[in-house]
């Protein structure tokens, strides 16, 4: 009797027990689907990328690869406005140093000392000088300079100029480079006169005669100045 209902107990527990698991069980699944609902295991599969990108289904788009030739082309480029930038930014670079150089001034050629040369003359501080006298060009040109020491102007007209040979002729000039004034304390003005060789066929010494303009108190004269073909 007593081995009867331990047996009954023992199969009651037992049926319990399982009722119980299976019960859990039930709620555990329903728990879990509930969570899990929604969630969707990631397609990795390619071809169905492919297919959704196409279709428009997806808000995302597939990297777009270039060709080989694009490529090149992109890098050509980029190097060419490289090589440019860098031309450019030397150039600019070589025309700022060629304008920090100082400028130089040109060398005046030293003329060589002519026989019996030069033939100076002053007045009032005022010096007039013939430095030389050469053929060139079907004209006999005189190198003068001009020089105030004085501490006044001086004004000059060249149209003034008398030119004399040695027989007392008046030649025909032109001047070029001479100042139509001198300041006073001024440095060296060089210049040239011009007298056409045919004048000269017979001559053999010329005199300058030079006057201040409009005044007229000041002569400046050089003589006997060798003329020699």
């Amino acid at each position: 009797m007593k081995l009867n209902s331990t047996v009954l107990l023992t199969l009651t527990l037992l049926t319990l027990m399982l009722g119980a698991g299976s019960v859990s069980a039930i709620i555990g699944f329903d728990v879990g689907s509930k969570a899990l609902k929604g969630v969707t295991t990631p397609d990795a599969r390619p071809t169905s990328k492919f297919a959704s990108a196409k279709s428009g289904n997806t808000a995302h788009t597939g990297v777009a690869l270039l060709r080989e030739e694009e490529i090149l082309k992109i890098v050509k480029a980029r190097i060419e406005g490289k090589t440019k930038a860098a031309k450019a930014s030397k150039s600019d670079d070589d025309e700022d140093k060629e304008k920090q150089k100082p400028e130089e001034k040109p060398k005046e050629t030293q003329e060589k000392p002519q026989a019996g040369f030069p033939i100076n003359a002053e007045n009032g501080g005022v010096n007039f000088s013939v430095q030389s006298a050469r053929f060139s060009g079907g004209d006999l040109l005189l190198r003068v300079k001009m020089q105030n020491k004085g501490s006044e102007t001086v004004r000059f007209l060249y149209s003034f100029l008398d030119v004399t040979d040695d027989k007392g002729r008046t030649l025909s000039q032109s001047t070029e480079g001479l100042p139509a004034e001198l300041p006073g304390n001024s440095s060296e003005f060089t210049g040239t006169v011009s007298i056409p060789t045919p004048l000269l066929d017979d001559v053999k010494k010329i005199s300058l005669a030079l006057t201040d303009y409009p005044a007229q108190k000041m002569r400046l004269e050089v003589s006997n100045i060798p003329v020699e073909r």
